[in-house]
C-alpha cells in the first residue's frame, strides 16, 4: 500500500511518484518474481546470467480515501513502452551450447575493454595478454592434470578434433593408414574420417551395444598391423553414454597406437584427468562449458608428433598458426578453473535435476523410453524416446514454454533419423519420437517441475491428435 495523506497537489505528486518508482522497481527486478525464490536468490548470488528475464507484474493503482491501493498481477507477457518482455522458455539444451558463466564474463571484461596487446609483442601491451594467455593455459592444465606446454588453442572443438586425426593420420602414413573410430561419432570426426578416406586412409567404423558403448573387444578385433590412431568420443552428445576410455588407451598403447578422445561434452560434467584416461589427444570446446564460442583447445602429450593443420607464424609453440584470441582464452581458462573448482557440486547438481526430470515424466506419460546407460551416462543428459509421436511435433507444442532438442543441435535441421539411435538398434517408433534433454549448472528445481507439466501435456495432447 502507498500511504497519501495530504490532499494538496505536491503531495500528489509526490504518491504518484512513489508509485511508479515501486513499478519501476518491478521492472528493473528489485522486487521478488512469484516464479521462484530460489531463482531469486540464486540471481542475487551471480549465479545465473544478468540476462534471464523474470515475469514482471502488472501494477494497477486506485485512489481509496488517500491511498493507493495497488494491485499486481502476472502475465505471460507485458508491454513496456514500446518494448513487448516475453519470459523466456526454460532451457534445457546444456548439451547444444551453455550460457557465459558470470564469473567468466567478469574475467573477460578488461580484454574487452582495456587490455589489447598483441601476446607476439614485448612491449607492456603485449606482456599483459601473453600472461592471460599463459594462465588460462595453467588453469585448463590444472583441470585435465596435464602440463601447460601440453595444451594448444583452437577454435574450438570441431579444429580441435580435425588437427588431432589428421594430424596422426599425415604424420604416421608412413608407418600405416588404418583408423579405428565408432558409428556414433560426432560429424567433427565423422566427417574428417570421411575426408581421409578419400586420401587413401582406411577407416573401421565400430559398432555399439544398445546402451551406445564400445565394446572393448570389438575394438581390439578391429586392430591390424596398419592401426595408426584411435579416436573415440568420451561421452556421447545425444544420449551422453560414457565410453570405457582407459581401457581403450591401455589397447593402444600396448601396441604403439595414438589414442584420441572427443572430450568436449564430457569435460567440466565428469573427471576428465588425462592421465587417468591414457589418451594421447583430448579436444575440449568451451562452448559446452560455460565458456565463449569460438575457442577451445587441444590437449598433447608430450612427444606426440602432429602435422599441422593450420599454417602461419610460430604462435602456440609452433603448433597452430594465427594471433591468439584473448578474450575467447581467458573466457576458456576462467571456466576451467571454475569446472575444477565445483565439479563435485555440480555432478551432483546437474544429476538430481535429470533425475528428477526423469522421475516427474515417467509418472505422468507413458511409454516413455530411456535411451544410453541408466549409469554409465553424463549427470545432465537424458535423452527419452516417447513411442509413436513425432519429436518435432513435440518441440512445435512446447516451444514457447521449454527449450529442448530432437538430437545434436550441430545436424537437427532435417528429418532423418539419428545416426547414434541408429547405430544402437531403437526401433523407427520410438527413434521419431526421441527427445533430448540436458541440464545444466543454473537448472533449478521450479523449472524441473514445471518442465514435467509441459512435456506430459504436450504428450497427451500430441497422442490424442496422433
Amino acid at each position: 500500500m502507498l500511504t497519501n495523506n495530504n490532499e494538496d497537489t505536491d503531495s500528489q505528486k509526490r504518491g504518484q511518484h512513489n508509485k511508479e518508482s515501486l513499478v519501476a522497481g518491478v521492472v528493473a527486478g528489485f522486487i521478488p518474481s512469484t516464479r521462484s525464490k530460489e531463482v531469486n536468490k540464486q540471481r542475487e548470488g551471480g549465479f545465473l546470467p544478468s540476462s534471464v528475464l523474470l515475469p514482471l507484474p502488472s501494477i494497477r493503482g486506485n485512489k481509496i480515501e488517500g491511498r493507493y491501493e495497488l494491485t499486481i498481477k502476472v502475465p505471460r507477457k507485458q508491454v513496456l513502452g514500446k518494448r513487448e518482455r516475453t519470459m523466456k522458455p526454460i532451457y534445457l539444451d546444456y548439451n547444444a551450447t551453455t550460457p557465459h558463466d558470470p564469473e567468466v564474463i567478469a574475467a573477460m571484461r578488461p580484454f574487452l575493454e582495456e587490455h589489447f596487446g598483441n601476446p607476439s609483442s614485448a612491449h607492456w601491451y603485449g606482456i599483459r595478454t601473453k600472461n592471460a594467455v599463459e594462465n588460462a593455459r595453467r588453469q585448463i592444465a590444472l583441470l585435465l592434470n596435464s602440463e601447460p606446454s601440453e595444451i594448444v588453442f583452437t577454435s574450438g572443438g570441431t579444429e580441435s578434433n580435425n588437427y588431432a586425426i589428421t594430424g596422426v593420420a599425415f604424420t604416421h602414413q608412413n608407418m600405416g593408414n588404418h583408423i579405428i573410430t565408432t558409428q556414433i561419432e560426432h560429424p567433427a570426426v565423422i566427417e574428417v574420417c570421411t575426408f581421409l578416406e578419400q586420401h587413401g586412409f582406411e577407416v573401421s567404423y565400430l559398432p555399439v551395444d544398445e546402451f551406445g558403448i564400445v565394446s572393448l573387444s570389438d575394438v581390439e578385433r578391429a586392430i591390424t598391423s596398419q592401426t595408426i590412431l584411435i579416436s573415440i568420443m568420451h561421452a556421447n552428445n545425444e544420449v551422453g553414454s560414457i565410453q570405457p576410455i582407459g581401457e581403450i588407451s591401455e589397447l593402444a598403447r600396448e601396441r604403439g597406437i595414438v589414442m584420441h578422445t572427443d572430450a568436449a561434452q564430457s569435460v567440466g560434467k565428469i573427471p576428465t584427468q588425462v592421465n587417468s584416461l591414457g589418451v594421447h589427444l583430448l579436444s575440449i570446446a568451451g562452448h559446452k562449458l560455460y565458456a565463449p564460442k569460438g575457442i577451445g583447445a587441444l590437449y598433447i602429450r608430450q612427444e606426440t608428433e602432429l602435422t599441422k593443420l593450420i599454417h602461419g607464424a610460430g604462435h602456440e609453440q609452433g603448433k597452430r598458426a594465427g594471433t591468439e584470441n584473448i578474450l575467447g582464452i581467458v573466457g576458456l581458462g576462467k571456466a576451467c578453473e571454475i569446472a575444477r573448482r565445483d565439479l563435485e557440486k555440480n555432478i551432483a547438481h546437474m544429476r538430481t535435476m535429470r533425475d528428477e526430470l526423469h522421475n516427474g515424466l515417467r509418472e505422468r506419460t507413458e511409454d516413455a523410453k530411456l535411451n544410453g546407460h541408466p549409469e554409465k551416462r553424463l549427470p545432465n543428459t537424458l535423452s527419452l524416446s516417447f513411442q509413436g509421436l513425432d519429436a518435432n511435433r513435440l518441440l512445435s507444442e512446447i516451444k514457447e514454454h521449454v527449450a529442448a532438442s530432437s538430437g545434436a543441435a550441430c545436424h537437427s535441421e532435417g528429418d532423418e533419423i539419428s545416426p547414434v539411435l541408429k547405430a544402437m538398434n531403437i526401433p523407427i517408433q520410438w527413434v521419431r519420437g526421441t527427445l533430448r534433454f540436458s541440464t545444466g549448472r543454473m537448472t533449478t528445481q521450479d523449472e524441473i517441475e514445471s518442465t514435467v507439466n509441459v512435456i506430459s501435456n504436450a504428450v497427451i495432447k500430441v497422442r490424442k491428435e496422433a
